[in-house]
């Protein structure tokens, strides 16, 4: 906790106060003037950064009221410090505030873009999943990975939507499998590599069976070697 209650203001600010410094920094504030009007000025800055180049304009009486406030509730009594004092930490401090603030949006944004681009990706994928099997197709979720098995209506041809599937190392390659009575089947073989692309599958997927995604050597494997990366509920 920081002994020097005019340091709290940018956390304040940034609403990054514990309860206990929150409720000493505001019976401070209630007595400062020139915290109150650094911390007009933070929230300024804040606001600025986060709605861009417009927003709306906030009542030009808050500030007036917020010291007036102040002045009141301290029988007028403002303490007076040295303006050098206060000049270069106050901007330094802007300055921080918004360099935190403009780092978090750019994240949000950079998180948004990403999500949206995964969503297009995968709405694309599951389009021509659905062209590749003709429509209607039956969807069964994947254990373990984002996407689902798509197969035609009344069973047999079947096809993968993974999303966001890493590339398979070198010398290596993922391997599908029809997975019957407990025994399973090769039915194909694919690189991965990111977005949704829809992986039809070289064999059927009859009824009570399921498919599993193995990461095998390069060409593929009779049965399977590696642990199983993701898999269907039964069709």
């Amino acid at each position: 906790m920081s002994s020097d209650l005019h340091e709290l203001a940018a956390p304040y600010a940034l609403d990054a106060l514990d309860a206990d410094e929150r409720e000493r920094f505001e019976r401070h504030l209630a007595e400062c003037e020139r915290c109150s009007a650094q911390l007009a000025e933070l929230q300024e800055a804040a606001g600025a950064l986060a709605f861009a180049a417009e927003g709306p304009e906030p009542p030009p009486s808050l500030r007036g009221r917020i010291l007036e406030s102040a002045r009141a509730e301290s029988s007028g009594k403002v303490v007076a410090f040295p303006p050098h004092r206060w000049a270069l930490p106050a901007v330094a401090t802007i300055a921080a505030v918004a360099a935190c603030v403009a780092i978090g949006l750019g994240i949000w944004a950079g998180s948004l873009s990403h999500s949206l681009d995964r969503e297009r990706s995968a709405k694309a994928g599951y389009a021509r999943a659905f062209e590749l099997l003709g429509g209607g197709a039956q969807v069964k979720a994947l254990a373990g990975g984002e996407g689902a098995l798509l197969v035609a209506p009344g069973g047999g041809k079947a096809a993968l939507v993974v999303c966001g599937l890493s590339p398979a190392p070198a010398g290596r390659t993922y391997e599908a499998w029809v997975i019957e009575d407990k025994t399973p089947r090769p039915a194909g073989l694919f690189r991965g590599g990111g977005g949704c692309p829809p992986v039809l599958l070289e064999r059927e997927v009859p009824a009570g069976a399921t498919v599993a995604v193995t990461l095998e050597r390069k060409g593929g494997a009779q049965r399977p070697t590696g642990s199983i990366l993701f898999h269907s509920a039964a069709v």
